[in-house]
């Protein structure tokens, strides 16, 4: 790429140059790509992809299509809402992939081809769901009204998500036009490294513009509830020509693009009556006839299909956007940002930044307008260093990006909210959406960063799109490192998801009554829980004192949200500590609302009213001074998710005289192989008692365990290696119960076969009938079988040599070599080489000898080629190394 000089407000700044202070330096392009890239992770829909890095996502829409009879998961959602509108997720994945296509060399030298790959893909195995059949294809799931009647995260959205379709007797050109597009583009990404899955992609694209061509039609005509989001209003034409730009570019075939050529002539026009193309607006969602300009010009350079047209529209266009076309120009605000429009000026700007940087690499490559190319550049350059901070507010509107940066996006899962309300509950978003570029400022450069405010803080897929490419082509001329993957992203400090709230409800002489209230404020991610219960821990030493005994208090509520509350008690803990048990088993508490993220319980514990003792509650273990001031947060009391501690205390246990001691549960380590099992011995100490038996407290995240007497066996999940660890607790004969002691387990990587072989390359020649000697080596492995053109010629079960005798005739013979294991199955470590079978020298000889040639040059050449062949003891040995590969699994078995 040419270096340029950076124009701005008519002044000459050459970018290596620092020589005053209010020259600021150029963005981190590779961060800003990558933080780009990363935001698509925070608007996936379905179950999650194990590479999905967001640690407040979760599992959503998980019943999305049940409606049609579909599995339609999937997806990203596109904006701060929950609808999947398929036409702006479409063009943005079209976007995203062109950025891919035309500057793969900045996403592989930043490290995010892989992280751009995964989005693309994750999209695409979307749509390829969505077309349901030929001619038909899912173009929404969710309602909009229904949606945006409620404001909470995805992972616990409870509304109707019905799916709308076009079909032959509704079409949708533009949307499925613009789906062929999407993937036909991503199928280019994929070409070199998955052909199969980039011809399953292409399959679908021409099925799905043929649809679009065959069918004609506006497709928020067929999907009316999409027409109040994101209405077609440019109409069908323009996905007709740039779904048939990018069928061609995928695929070679000329036949689409002189579809291109022959309907481009039905793009817009800048005014009723006018041939001139539209130029006053920009590539967007809807409107794809400006990228059409462009890429056609790039298609048609240098063949026979060129047409000068293509760049005279492209030019009016981008001057319209620079230096002005006739007079006419985009508004600027006077920091410097192109405003097309109020509802996210950003995102207008990003995009023509894009592919302004496109047409001038274009222009560059065919040497031509230089002067217009360094135009486009540096407007290009000007509106992302604005987006990034160069503006009057000093602000990064990428979300996450410097230090000054929007932090209340529109954006319902961001907000982490529980009680359904866009202002409140909390007031600050919890999670940072990284990445993210919100609408931008006001035309006067004012910005306030207020989620209510959707023209300035909505967020959406198609915002991000061409910001995204805009960053990867100028990372190849400002470099700028991306965060180390083992520090991206950042873990987030998280508040209060599972708690207790408590207050004195009344005294009395022989009661206390407790008013709590249990919250689910979860999102990291949000979750419905159905296994909640808390314990508020007593100490009836004194009540023990003045004669009364367990069975002699009384735990009783006088109200519970929810009817299927259960409270019981009092239950030993160890000694005279005892707990109240309020257990919500059952009892569904979700942050959908504010009466629904909670569940209140009332409860008294009391002796007999017939007492003449006193209930003295000030020594309890769970007890608070403050609960007489109102709710207030109950750390001394214990929350559990199920048997999980997960919020509060449990109370530490003396040994005081009287008193039974808790036992001391000891803390182990095991070591154990790949997808083996492992025995471990449990151990804990009673200093006055036994230990009776062990249960587990919490369990292991990658595998499973179960506890028979002291021995726990561990079962690790399939294709886990690594470190995993699970907690266990003793109980004694008397049902104290230790700490949580923790088993942390090792499990070793996998021992994986593989093989290649060396000392012969593919098409090297060999004699007919020539006894070839094989030495095999191998590790991890019992043996190896040895093919030739398909058929087992033997099976080696130690290291040695195989033999294998070359055909009869002159042909082309493939060796292959396949590591089995210890019960003769073969696994997914192999190696071939094809080798050229040529007549054998004998033959030879004796032909020569026929004809009376007495040539010494033949005779040399036969030497030659005598010392090159691989025949009996000149074949020297063909040695087969391991080398690392996956266990793919066990397939056949040849013993």
């Amino acid at each position: 790429m040419s270096s340029r000089t950076y124009l701005k407000n008519g002044l000459a700044m050459a970018v290596a140059v620092v020589a005053s202070s209010w020259v600021h330096a150029s963005p981190n392009y590779g961060e800003v790509l990558q933080k780009s890239i990363y935001f698509y992770e925070a608007q996936q829909s379905g179950p999650l992809p194990d590479w999905n890095r967001v640690e407040w996502r979760g599992d959503s829409g998980l019943d999305d299509g049940s409606d049609v009879g579909y599995d339609l998961t999937g997806g990203w959602y596109d904006a701060g809402d929950h609808v999947k509108f398929g036409l702006p997720m479409a063009a943005s994945a079209t976007m995203l992939a062109l950025s891919v296509v035309e500057y793969p060399e900045a996403y592989e030298g930043t490290g995010q081809l892989e992280h751009i790959k995964n989005n693309l893909s994750f999209v695409a195995d979307y749509f390829v769901k969505a077309h349901s059949d030929t001619n038909e294809l899912y173009g929404q799931v969710g309602n909009g009204g229904y949606d945006h009647a409620w404001w909470g995260s995805a992972e616990v959205m409870t509304m109707d998500r019905p799916a709308y379709k076009i079909d032959a007797d509704n079409p949708g050109s533009d949307l499925a036009g613009e789906t062929a597009a999407a993937l036909a583009a991503i199928s280019m990404v994929f070409a070199d490294d998955d052909p199969d899955y980039a011809a399953e992609l292409l399959s679908h694209a021409k099925e799905l513009y043929a649809f679009a061509d065959n069918y004609r039609g506006v497709y928020s005509d067929a999907i009316t509830d999409a027409a109040s989001y994101y209405n077609s209003w440019s109409g069908y034409n323009d996905e007709i020509v740039w779904g048939a730009i990018w069928l061609y570019r995928a695929t070679g075939d000329e036949t689409y693009l002189e579809k291109a050529i022959a309907e481009y002539d039905n793009l817009g026009t800048s005014g009723q009556g006018s041939t001139v193309k539209a130029y006053a607006w920009t590539q967007a969602w809807d409107d794809k006839s400006y990228g059409s300009y462009l890429l056609l010009a790039k298609a048609t350079r240098g063949t026979d299909y060129y047409d000068a047209k293509y760049e005279d529209d492209t030019e009016r266009w981008l001057d319209y956007w620079t230096d002005g076309y006739n007079g006419a120009q985009v508004n600027y605000t006077s920091g410097g940002l192109a405003y097309l429009d109020v509802w996210g000026a950003a995102r207008y700007s990003a995009n023509t930044a894009f592919m302004a940087l496109v047409y001038a690499d274009y222009l560059d490559e065919n040497s031509e307008e230089a002067s217009k190319a360094d135009t486009y550049y540096n407007f290009a350059v000007s509106q992302m260093e604005y987006l990034l901070g160069d503006n009057p507010k000093g602000i990064s509107y990428q979300i996450g990006y410097s230090d000054y940066y929007p932090v209340k996006p529109h954006h319902r899962t961001a907000h982490g909210a529980w009680a359904n309300s866009i202002s409140s509950n909390p007031t600050d978003n919890r999670h940072i959406l990284v990445g993210a570029l919100v609408g931008g400022p006001d035309s006067n450069d004012d910005y306030e960063d207020d989620r209510s405010d959707y023209y300035l803080n909505e967020v959406t897929t198609d915002y991000n799109a061409g910001f995204t490419g805009a960053a990867a082509r100028l990372w190849l001329d400002y470099g700028g490192e991306p965060i180390a993957d083992s520090n991206f992203p950042e873990p987030e400090q998280r508040d209060d998801e599972l708690y207790v709230e408590a207050k004195v409800n009344s005294t009395g002489d022989q009661y206390l009554e407790i008013a709590s209230v249990t919250y689910n404020h979860t999102a990291w991610p949000a979750r419905a829980t159905d296994n909640l219960k808390f314990r508020y821990f007593m100490d009836l030493s004194e009540e023990f004192d003045l004669g009364y005994s367990a069975d002699d208090i009384t735990i009783e509520s006088g109200y519970a949200q929810s009817s299927q509350t259960t409270i019981s008690g009092p239950i030993l803990w160890s000694g005279n500590i005892y707990y109240v048990e309020v257990n919500f088993d059952g009892v569904e508490i979700t942050p959908i609302s504010a009466t629904d993220s909670k569940s209140e319980v009332q409860f008294r514990m009391r002796l007999p009213y017939s007492a003449s003792g006193s209930w003295v509650y000030s020594t309890d273990p769970s007890w608070n001074s403050d609960f007489a001031n109102g709710y207030t947060n109950a750390t001394s009391f214990a929350l559990y998710e199920g048997d999980e501690l997960v919020w509060g205390e449990e109370p530490s246990v003396s040994c005081d005289a009287g008193s039974n001691c808790a036992p001391t549960a000891n803390d182990v380590t095991a070591e154990t192989g790949y997808a083996t099992s492992v025995s471990i011995n449990l151990s804990a100490t009673d200093s006055d008692g036994s230990i009776a038996y062990y249960e587990v407290a919490s369990s292991p995240v990658n595998g499973t365990v179960n506890i028979s007497g002291s021995a726990a066996t561990y079962i690790p999940d399939d294709n886990f290696y690594g470190e995993d660890s699970f907690t266990y607790t003793a109980i004694d004969n008397e049902g104290s119960v230790s700490a949580p002691a923790t088993v942390s387990v090792t499990v070793a990587e996998p021992l994986v076969p593989s093989i290649s072989i060396s000392g012969l390359e593919d098409y090297d020649e060999v004699e007919a009938s020539s006894y070839l000697a094989i030495a095999v080596s191998y590790e991890n492995a019992e043996g190896a079988n040895v093919y030739m053109d398909g058929a087992l010629q033997e099976t080696l079960s130690a290291e040695g040599t195989a033999y294998v005798t070359m055909p009869e005739e002159p042909t082309t013979v493939t060796i292959l070599v396949i590591a089995i294991d210890e019960n003769g199955y073969e696994v997914a470590a192999e190696d071939s080489v094809i080798l050229t079978v040529v007549e054998s020298e004998e033959e030879t000889t004796d032909e020569d000898t026929s004809t009376g040639s007495d040539d010494s040059s033949t005779e040399t050449s036969t030497n030659e080629d005598s010392s090159n062949s691989l025949a009996g003891g000149s074949l020297g040995w063909l040695t087969l190394f391991m080398l690392p590969v996956l266990i793919a699994g066990r397939n056949r078995k040849t013993k």
